[in-house]
């Protein structure tokens, strides 16, 4: 009992029709919750699925070397011309491949990005931005 004043003295008393609603609702929320969490765990696994057929090709040296790499930033290929190839130059040759394997890399990351960031995209507030987070 907490007194008021000379004149006046108040009872708190918690409601228990209150607090099991609310217990309920909280119940409700956090299944809803849960349910949302397995459903976005399905879809970043089924877009990995995707990313794995996924795949770009880039090229250095003017189309003298291609690399071609999967969504999930895996090297498949790489393809060198003839011409570059000169065993009094291998030092050209390597830079060439050093910068074809980065560039293809660089282009898997960002359609992997992209793709993960509309999967995820599904279950967030409009407008929130997951690109710190890599998405």
């Amino acid at each position: 009992m907490v007194a008021l004043g000379r004149f006046c003295n108040v009872r708190f008393v918690s409601n228990p029709i209150v607090k099991i609603r609310s217990t309920m609702s909280e119940e409700m929320n956090m299944a809803d919750m849960v349910g949302k969490m397995m459903d976005m765990q399905r879809k970043m696994a089924e877009t990995q699925e995707t990313l794995a057929g996924v795949t770009v090709t880039s090229e250095a040296g003017g189309g003298m070397v291609k690399v071609t790499a999967t969504g999930q930033q895996r090297i498949t290929a790489i393809s060198i011309e003839k011409e570059v190839v000169d065993p009094e130059d291998v030092e050209l040759l390597e830079d060439l491949i050093i910068a074809g394997v980065n560039k293809a890399l660089e282009e898997a990351s960002d359609r992997a990005k992209e793709e993960m960031s509309k999967a995820a995209g599904s279950f967030l507030p409009p407008g929130m931005d997951l690109s710190r987070f890599g998405l």
